[in-house]
């Protein structure tokens, strides 16, 4: 996923299916110097990361 796609889900009052390794994500933040995103799983909120947007891919 490129950076401004990504910026634009944060953004977007409903919500986009996002997945990365086959689980369900929320996009929390961008990191656009070191091109990643600070996501959490739906199914496991409590579960956050710090990974790459290359590694995100919109259903």
């Amino acid at each position: 996923m490129d950076i401004s796609r990504a910026k634009e889900i944060i953004i977007t009052p409903k919500l986009i299916d996002v997945v990365y390794n086959g689980s369900h994500i929320y996009i929390q933040k961008v990191n656009e110097n070191a091109k990643t995103a600070s996501i959490y799983h739906l199914d496991n909120p409590n579960y956050k990361e710090e990974v790459a947007l290359e590694n995100l891919i919109e259903q």
